[in-house]
């Protein structure tokens, strides 16, 4: 219970962040509503089809940005921490390809039966 509460709190601090971003609602929308179902699920089971929707939704968006998140890797995967400003579009797509891959993991994970996370 603990784990799960801890986790939903640290999608709303990645949501929290994304609020000096130059597109926030969308990442705000996405990392609010991942901590969102977390934070539900310390008092009830998540069912597996509201997971998997999630998870599908997000493979969406995914599949969008993995031909920008391909040529990062082609141009040899430069830094993306240098700054906290994208200065190069590379920069931006992936991280945000990366963020996606993230909240992908967590509603995937949401919706094991007999999680081990308590």
């Amino acid at each position: 219970m603990i784990i799960r509460f801890l986790i939903a709190l640290l999608f709303f601090v990645f949501a929290y962040v994304q609020l000096n971003d130059p597109d926030p609602w969308l990442w705000v929308l996405l990392y609010a509503s991942t901590g969102a179902m977390w934070g539900v699920s310390v008092f009830y089971e998540i069912p597996k089809r509201v997971s998997q929707i999630g998870v599908v939704v997000i493979l969406v968006g995914l599949l969008f940005l993995l031909p920008d998140f391909i040529n990062w890797v082609k141009m040899g995967m430069p830094t993306i921490t240098a700054t906290m400003k994208a200065e190069a579009p590379h920069i931006e797509l992936t991280r945000e390809f990366l963020g996606l891959g993230i909240c992908a993991f967590a509603w995937w994970r949401l919706g094991k039966k007999n999680s081990s996370l308590s």
